[in-house]
This record gives structure tokens, sequence and C-alpha cells, in this order.
């Protein structure tokens, strides 16, 4: 039986998560399984993994065969790594105390990039809410000088009438004063 590690596709239409399995590579994607050996979530940024490491080192040096996908998981995860170190120490290359110092020291510059790259994301996110934030801020002063704009030519038009109304008192009171000058004068009846 030739036995595939791959992802088994759960989580809805959409937002997918994988298990990573151990499984018959003749079974379908997500059927029957050997042995579930971690999660893959590719929706947040960074992806998640949760591996158990010693349970895919085993499948691995019994011959499993990973797919390309799970192959760089395993890559980034160090298993692969871990895998060629143990050949190294079977041929006789160097020792275990060696294994474990060039092992660890994989870790640390695994975990520093990691750093890297969660700092660079949240820097970005940083940069992008400052930038959406002046954009908003631009978009609300350009709107407020429209109001204001609004209101002066409001008031004017409001001063304008005030003025016409005025003025068209004035000329009524003139033209009753003119009326009142012109109209002929009644001479009492005798």
């Amino acid at each position: 039986m030739a036995v595939k590690i791959r992802l088994a596709r759960h989580g809805r239409k959409a937002s997918p998560f994988y298990h990573i399995v151990a499984a018959d590579s003749r079974s379908p994607r997500d059927g029957k399984f050997i042995e579930k050996i971690g999660t893959y979530n590719p929706t947040v940024n960074p992806t998640k993994v949760e591996l158990k490491f010693d349970r895919a080192l085993f499948w691995l040096n019994n011959g499993a065969e990973p797919t390309d996908t799970v192959r760089s998981i395993l890559k980034n995860e160090g298993v692969l790594y871990m895998k060629h170190l143990q050949g190294g120490v079977k041929k006789g290359a160097f020792d275990e105390a060696a294994l474990e110092k060039k092992f660890q020291a994989f870790l640390e510059e695994k975990r520093k990039k990691d750093e890297n790259v969660i700092s660079k994301l949240s820097s970005d996110k940083q940069a992008a809410l400052k930038k959406r934030s002046a954009a908003e801020l631009e978009v609300s002063k350009k709107r407020e000088e429209a109001i204001l704009k609004k209101q002066q030519a409001a008031e004017a038009s409001t001063e304008e009438v005030a003025e016409e109304v005025v003025e068209t008192e004035e000329t009524s009171e003139e033209t009753k004063e003119v009326a009142e000058d012109t109209a002929p004068e009644e001479t009492p009846a005798e």
C-alpha cells in the first residue's frame, strides 16, 4: 500500500481549512485516512499550521510521499530538514549533538523570519490605516467646505431678500406719500 501525506479539505464554501493526513494513495481526497498529523489554515495571514512533528517525521521515514503543497508545509516546519540531518547521522557525517545544534539554528532562523513577516504585516496594516484616515480627513474637510459655502450662499440670499423687502417697503411708503400729495384736495361742499 502506497501512503501519501496530503491535505483533506474541510471548512465551508470559500473558506477552506485542511487536515494534513497520512492516507492510502487510492482513497478519495476527503475520504478514509490512516492518521491525522496536523492542520493547515490558509485563510489567515500569515497562514497557520499545526503539525505533529514526530508523526510527520515517522511517516516520511517509512516511505510516505508528500504532495507538493504538503512538501512545502513540511519544508517550512523543518520536518524535511530533520529527515535530511538524520540521513547525515546515519552516514556518519556528524553526530546527534551536531544534529541538535543545526536544527536549533534552523528553528531560530525560522522564528526570526516569522517575526519579520508579522511585523511587516502589522506595519503595512498601520500604514494603510493612516493613509485611509488621511483620505477620510480630506473628504470630511471638503464636505465641511461645501456645507460652509452653502450656508454662506443661503445667508447671502436671505440678506438680499431682506434688503429687497426693506426697499419695497420704502418704495411703498414713498408711493403713499406721493399719492397723498398728488391727490386732489376735497373742497367742502357748500
